[in-house]
């Protein structure tokens, strides 16, 4: 690639030249992925310049939105509504993202104090709440995210210290009614490569195999090879690369091969049908507010 693009965005890029593209999209079909995407999220949809590239399918053929369950029974779905109706327009596939996370949970599920099987119908309501709203307009689920510690243990979220493993086959079982075509997925990140939490998401995937669950995940090489042995589907499915805090042309350049280290990775495994990045521009990045303690970082999009 040309020393320029090591050293500006390519948001800055696309905004000094609207003309030219990086054809993400039209890349990774090329190379016999599914999809090349991006997350949004429903503030950035007032930005003009903003939506018009994420509409543009050349780059971004998937979007992914979020939506919730403020209080119990109650489901907010129009913020979601809105990003599947913008990617519907523009003839792109969706991603949901997530179905059960120990994060972000509203307080009366975080305070509830449920016993197992109330916590279990709660999550089994909300997964196929979730799902069945959108049968048939979203490709893939964020079923179950981020469940590991990075030592391979089942991470003590409410969740699992209420019912254990069984919230795993709840959510699972309830997606797979509420949408049967729908391609279920559990989403963890620190699984690039061997080790104990990799091995962990591995043995649990085979195990959910064997129990005759559809399951995927999310994982690079040499870890996807794994997964892609158990015959699932694999994605990376929340992609940006920071770097401390002030960018060099030497970050940006490491970030470059960085990301081309990545797409390699995807396009070498089978089962590996696409990469969605974690919004496509550092103006709605989520990662200066999360670690912005001195020097900080940033640029990871």
């Amino acid at each position: 690639m040309p020393k320029l693009l090591a050293i500006i965005s390519l948001a800055a890029l696309l905004a000094l030249v609207p003309s030219i593209h990086a054809q993400l999209n039209t890349l990774a079909v090329a190379a016999g992925k599914k999809y090349f995407g991006t997350a949004t999220d429903n503030p950035e949809l007032t930005d003009g310049p903003y939506v018009a590239q994420l509409g543009n399918k050349a780059d971004f053929n998937q979007l992914t939105p979020d939506v919730t369950e403020p209080s119990r029974g109650v489901f907010a779905f129009s913020g979601g509504d809105a990003i599947v109706a913008q990617a519907k327009k523009n003839g792109q596939l969706v991603r949901g993202h997530n179905c059960v996370w120990h994060n972000q949970l509203p307080s009366w599920v975080s305070s509830g104090g449920f016993n197992n099987a109330t916590l279990l119908s709660i999550v089994q309501t909300h997964c196929s709440t979730l799902v069945g709203h959108y049968r048939g307009q979203i490709r893939d689920w964020d079923v179950l995210n981020e469940i590991f510690n990075d030592d391979g243990s089942f991470r003590q979220s409410i969740f699992f210290t209420t019912t254990g493993t069984a919230y795993i086959s709840a959510a699972l079982r309830a997606a797979r009614a509420a949408d049967p075509a729908a391609k279920l997925y559990i989403n963890d990140f620190n699984i690039e490569g061997t080790g104990p939490k990799s091995t962990a998401m591995v043995n649990l995937v085979r195990s959910l195999k064997t129990r005759e669950f559809p399951s995927t995940e999310s994982a690079f090489k040499p870890t996807s090879l794994s997964f892609a042995a158990l015959g699932v589907e694999v994605a990376i499915t929340e992609l940006d690369i920071r770097m401390t805090l002030p960018a060099t042309p030497a970050l940006l350049a490491q970030q470059q091969r960085d990301y081309q280290t990545v797409a390699a990775a995807c396009r070498a495994v089978p089962g590996c049908v696409g990469i969605t990045l974690w919004d496509w521009t550092d103006k709605y990045s989520w990662v200066p507010g999360t670690f912005a303690v001195e020097p900080g970082q940033e640029a990871s999009l």
